[in-house]
């Protein structure tokens, strides 16, 4: 097949066998919707400021940001935590992401389990050689060699690649739907993560703060959306508004005057009767709530916008930097990845999600998809270089709802690059996976059979009872998480804060991929 056409990046796709397009998740899933960015910031317990207005308040100030409103340590802090939502059910296993059966990514599949996962007969893993090399060992996790994540990714963290070392997770679930609990960022606040500014920060205006929602039962309702969809959004964080203008731009005026607000409005409190005095208790966390918003808002003032503002960052845009300026301007999904990866990794938020709309690329065509997997290659390489620019490790972990297969008819056109077209949504072919990043080198495996956490049946599908998690996307949230304080030398403390869902000590264990960093 010579196709030349082909859906353009930010095209919205259509489908004969979809209906229209009727809720958010439908409009983001066929790219008829993009990520509107929030940020996800913690209750009045969990109001953070910057390292430099910690060094700028006073004793007793600073005393009670640390006991009082859950205040930021960065002594204490957590690994950064990136995930990216690629709403409508992307491709991962074989044409991406090598997945095998049970003895690992080396335990290749059948022909025809390769077909159904994009790879045409000259392209599957099982011929590799020297002289024609289809599998890719750069970033220690296996890829094929010319998957379209792969390419964007290396075009942007090649520097960072030694460095880097991920696992995947052969797992189902459901195609296109708003049902799929894919979300961790919940579960990886409570597992320690935490900002300077605030606990999370996602990229969709939802409870989860991304496409696909959270675990029922991990949803803090304190936790709420804060919009972050750009760098003048970034900026709005701890913009004061008039003030710094009527002040004449002293940010040492702004910093007092919003300290004196806080010292007036707490001395008040104490001739405040909230209505509650019948219950001690409660009285007094209303009355707290309200000091730490006011605290809140002088820790704020104290971080200037420029600091927080990707836009402004030599390592994220300009000659030279992760990106050109022509495209950070001309790319949506650029600007918005930026902003968040700016926020999570210099500390100001402790995890986020970028959710990428447009993947549900079942078109009849390879080049569509190959185009967008390129791009979403790109946005994951860009935090995985600038984690590296800014020597600190980074966990990210992808995710789609279902995913994808092909009937094996072959897209030659240049962008299709000779493979099997995307035919239709299959859940069966489903999985996720992630990528850490360690400054001190590549982060060592628990054992070799740790990278593929489960595995597939010759046929190219999952492996349903291979683990606990390969058929319920509860426990994979959970196993996400479980790896993530795996990573923070912190997995003692998992089944006092989780319990342990997935059945047995030997089976949790069986689930951690990596050894803490060191």
């Amino acid at each position: 097949m010579k196709r030349k056409n082909f859906f353009g990046l930010d095209q919205p796709l259509t489908h004969a066998d979809h209906g229209k397009p009727m809720t958010r998740r439908d409009f983001v899933s066929q790219g008829f919707g993009f990520g509107a960015g929030i940020a996800l910031g913690g209750s009045a317990f969990s109001l953070l400021g910057s390292s430099q207005a910690q060094a700028q308040l006073s004793t007793e100030l600073q005393t009670l940001f640390e006991t009082k409103c859950g205040g930021f340590s960065a002594a204490n802090a957590k690994i950064p935590f990136i995930c990216f939502d690629l709403a409508g059910g992307a491709n991962f296993a074989g044409s991406n992401v090598l997945i095998g059966g049970a003895g690992g990514q080396r335990d290749f599949l059948s022909t025809s389990g390769y077909r159904k996962q994009g790879l045409p007969v000259d392209q599957t893993p099982n011929l590799d050689s020297a002289a024609n090399p289809l599998i890719d060992e750069s970033l220690g996790l296996l890829f094929h060699s010319d998957s379209g994540l792969l390419r964007g990714i290396t075009e942007k963290a090649t520097a960072a690649a030694p460095n880097i070392n991920g696992a995947v997770i052969p797992a189902r679930s459901e195609n296109d739907t708003g049902n799929n609990p894919h979300n961790p960022m919940y579960q990886i606040n409570k597992a320690g993560a935490n900002g300077q500014l605030l606990a999370l920060i996602g990229s969709r205006s939802s409870e989860s703060g991304a496409n696909s929602m959270a675990p029922a039962a991990s949803i803090n309702p304190e936790v709420r959306p804060t919009k972050v969809d750009r760098a003048s959004d970034a900026r709005g964080l701890v913009d004061t508004g008039q003030l710094t203008a009527l002040l004449g731009n002293s940010q040492l005026d702004t910093d007092a005057v919003m300290e004196s607000i806080y010292r007036l409005s707490n001395a008040k409190l104490g001739t405040v009767q909230t209505g509650l005095s019948q219950l001690p208790t409660t009285d007094e966390v209303v009355k707290d709530l309200v000091r730490c918003g006011y605290l809140q808002g002088a820790l704020n003032a104290q971080q200037s916008p420029d600091t927080i503002d990707p836009s402004m960052d030599a390592d994220i845009v300009g000659a030279g930097a992760i990106f050109e300026q022509v495209e950070y301007d001309n790319d949506r999904e650029f600007q918005k990845t930026a902003a968040i990866m700016k926020l999570v990794i210099d500390g100001f938020a402790g995890a986020g999600t970028v959710t990428m709309g447009g993947y549900d690329y079942h078109t009849g065509d390879r080049a569509t998809g190959e185009q967008r997997d390129l791009r979403a290659g790109r946005c994951i390489g860009a935090c995985l270089e600038y984690a590296r620019l800014r020597n600190k490790p980074l966990m990210v972990y992808v995710y789609s709802d279902g995913s994808v297969f092909s009937n094996g008819m072959i897209d030659n056109s240049a962008e299709g690059r000779g493979k099997g077209v995307w035919t239709g949504d299959n859940q069966q072919t489903a999985a996720s996976f992630f990528l850490v990043h360690n400054p001190t080198g590549r982060p060592e495996l628990v054992s070799p059979e740790s990278q593929q956490l489960g595995y597939m049946r010759a046929s190219g599908d999952v492996e349903t009872t291979a683990t606990p998690i390969a058929n319920n996307v509860n426990l994979l949230v959970d196993a996400v998480a479980l790896n993530y304080m795996a990573l923070n030398g912190d997995i003692g403390g998992y089944q006092a804060l989780f319990g342990n869902p997935f059945g047995s000590n030997a089976q949790m264990d069986s689930l951690v991929a990596f050894n803490a960093l060191t």
